[in-house]
């Protein structure tokens, strides 16, 4: 029986799926440069010529995860934005991401490639854009930190300082994980937010 318009997209999204995983895997250890359309089709575990259906060049499927990034950023930066209480927009990011690097190291992975492109020459528009992104969720959390000190609900200080701190823990946190992997323990938000506790 011929497979239905529904069934060929279900297959697609997985194929689509496994590649971005072997290449979030493959360039995180061993850097863009290094990985080849080969290692990733292998890791992935289909052929060359499947995975070229879908990205017809490395640097394709590399924007195509960095646009994935960016758009990210840009849903959390409009939460930032939402007027509500900024403890607890700060405290439910930072739960989620904290789920995100327990249950796999692929998210961890995908923080570090995300990080690895920033510093890349000659980056393309969707580098560019995620860069772009990044730089206005830094700035949005330090508008949301310092509304936080405004309402008392974070201690006084440097707001830009803190969000730059925030982040840096959180990249500490995915290196750490990638680093340790079954040994990497979650450090409750608690622990994480200490520094902007009153």
């Amino acid at each position: 029986m011929p497979r239905t318009k529904e069934q060929f997209e279900a297959m697609r999204t997985e194929t689509k799926n496994k590649i971005h995983s072997a290449a979030i895997k493959l360039f995180a250890k061993k850097g863009f440069a290094a990985t080849s359309i080969q290692d990733i089709a292998v890791r992935a575990g289909i052929s060359i010529g499947l995975l070229y259906r879908h990205y017809k060049t490395k640097e394709e499927l590399f924007n195509d995860l960095v646009i994935y990034a960016a758009q990210g950023l840009e849903h959390m930066i409009n939460k930032f934005r939402n007027g509500s209480s900024p403890a607890d927009l700060i405290q439910q990011f930072t739960l989620e991401v904290l789920h995100d690097l327990e249950k796999d190291e692929e998210f961890a992975q995908f923080l570090m490639i995300m990080n690895q492109s920033s510093a890349m020459e000659d980056p393309s528009p969707q580098v560019q854009y995620l860069n772009i992104q990044s730089e206005e969720m830094l700035k949005e959390t330090a508008r949301l930190i310092e509304k936080g000190q405004e309402l008392g609900q974070f201690k006084q200080g440097n707001a830009s300082e803190m969000a730059f701190y925030y982040f840096a823990s959180i990249q500490g946190l995915a290196m750490a994980k990638i680093s340790a992997s079954e040994r990497f323990i979650t450090p409750s938000p608690e622990i994480v937010t200490a520094f902007l506790n009153t």
